[in-house]
């Protein structure tokens, strides 16, 4: 017995008239499948769009609530050195990958450049100014100065950012942790094995 039909066999059997009926079954069953997976009252939300006018939004920065009108393309990098003044956070390569710009976002280390100010919510942003307690530094910044792990600058303040964020979260790094942590910071005047050994310092300190 032979199962194979040839393709006239096929037009022969299938109408216009059938055809049309199965794709519209299967698009009915598809728009019942999908109402039945969408949310009460989901169909009726429309999307929210913004510009491409500024937009009014707040940022929770260094403890401080601000709010500022912003356009929807501006980046995070962009009001916190603009509209909040905050020039400590650095852009140098404007594209995410020399960690120059980089802050925390609830704690964790964030390339600022790269990220829209719109998506930044109702998240925690500590930027190098919020790091330390009124006059008295943060541990890891005294530690750069007494270790001699910054030169021009540039690059410090996203790299203190990101070891302090490290000793966060693992209180006793490694050297291989520390190198981990930084390397995705680039500095030109090669501070890597100062910046090492102002956070190992850090640990010990605390440890001790």
């Amino acid at each position: 017995m032979r199962f194979s039909v040839g393709v006239r066999g096929l037009r022969a059997r299938m109408s216009r008239r059938s055809f049309l009926k199965g794709t519209s079954a299967a698009t009915a069953g598809l728009t019942a499948l999908e109402a039945a997976l969408t949310p009460a009252g989901a169909a009726a939300d429309e999307p929210r769009v913004f510009g491409p006018d500024a937009v009014s939004i707040t940022l929770r920065v260094n403890g401080e609530a601000h709010t500022v009108a912003v356009e929807p393309c501006a980046t995070l990098a962009q009001v916190l050195r603009g509209p909040l003044n905050l020039t400590g956070t650095k852009v140098a390569c404007d594209r995410g990958s020399c960690s120059a710009c980089t802050v925390l976002l609830d704690g964790a280390p964030v390339a600022s450049c790269s990220m829209l100010a719109l998506d930044v919510g109702n998240r925690a942003i500590t930027t190098i100014e919020g790091l330390a307690s009124g006059e008295t530094l943060h541990p890891v910044q005294a530690a750069f100065i007494e270790h001699d792990a910054l030169q021009c600058g540039f690059c410090t303040p996203g790299m203190v950012l990101s070891s302090a964020a490290l000793l966060e979260r693992n209180p006793q790094p490694s050297a291989a942790d520390v190198k981990a942590a930084i390397s995705g910071h680039v500095c030109r005047c090669g501070t890597y094995p100062h910046v090492v050994d102002a956070v190992l310092a850090v640990a010990r300190a605390r440890r001790g």
